[in-house]
């Protein structure tokens, strides 16, 4: 059963750009709620992902295994959008699996209704870009901080491009790998910081 979205997406993509009554209502009507608990996947590899949460409470991780690794590539938490982006966008199946890291409560808006209103709601389309490219700006700073070559300088980057926050809540497994560094690296460089 669906439960119906309280309105923090609807006041969350309305500080964005501010949203018609009538884009109000159909969100209203279409998102609804998810509740996962801490370690539940939500979109495995391999399947199709047409939903967008938006996080309302909780942590998430994206990663794909490799030679039987697990690779962390971004880590999200509350007022952010979750998703396959491939999947999502390309009805391709997903390239990585998500999976919360703490309690999540979460929104919906499936892909259909997301097209309904990009087709249907001009503001929406603003929002999308927005959306878009506060997404490609995350990409490019993961990018970034991958390619410092020194394990401490990364570690160093990261901290202070605002994302502190993270050291406490995400288990350090998690950091250590969306750093590209080994956990016995990522602990001896907490220790010292």
């Amino acid at each position: 059963m669906k439960i119906p979205a309280f309105l923090f997406s609807i006041k969350l993509l309305d500080s964005i750009r501010p949203l018609s009554d009538e884009l109000k209502a159909y969100l209203q009507k279409a998102m609804y709620v998810r509740n996962f608990k801490k370690g539940e996947t939500i979109s495995e590899a391999g399947t199709y992902c047409n939903q967008m949460y938006v996080i309302k409470s909780g942590l998430v991780r994206g990663y794909f295994v490799s030679n039987n690794k697990e690779i962390t590539t971004w880590i999200s938490c509350e007022n952010e959008l979750v998703t396959s982006i491939s999947g999502f966008f390309q009805n391709k199946p997903c390239r990585e699996n998500i999976e919360t890291l703490e309690e999540v409560k979460a929104e919906v808006l499936d892909f259909s209704d997301l097209k309904y209103c990009l087709k249907h709601f001009p503001e929406m389309i603003e929002i999308n870009r927005i959306l878009l490219e506060q997404y490609y700006i995350h990409a490019e700073e993961r990018a970034f901080i991958a390619r410092i070559p020194g394990a401490v300088e990364r570690y160093n980057y990261f901290a202070k491009s605002g994302n502190r926050h993270l050291l406490q809540r995400v288990p350090h497994k998690h950091l250590a790998s969306l750093l590209g560094m080994r956990p016995e690296t990522f602990s001896r460089i907490i220790k010292l910081a």
